[in-house]
């Protein structure tokens, strides 16, 4: 084969490849969602749920912890105070 005639077979290969490209992008990404994605999207939310349960815990333990910490450091200025 000749040089222009591989050229020819490569811009015939590259542009076979572009409009398959072209025609998957083409195909509708927001259709119906199957059963699987029902599934996981219900799996998600109930671990979202949980995560969100943890931290709300976390959140409260953490304000606890420094309620306690803020009456001890009171605590101990009221006591430094009354021996001055």
């Amino acid at each position: 084969m000749n040089k222009p005639s591989m050229n020819r077979i490569y811009a015939a290969l590259i542009a076979g490849c572009l409009s398959s490209v072209a025609l998957a992008q083409t195909t509708d990404p927001s259709a119906a969602p199957t059963h699987a994605d029902k599934k996981a999207a219900k799996v998600q939310a109930k671990a979202n749920k949980k995560s969100d349960v943890a931290q709300a815990k976390a959140d409260k333990s953490k304000t606890e912890a420094q309620t306690d910490a803020d009456k001890a450091a009171a605590d101990a200025k009221e006591k430094d105070a009354k021996k001055e």
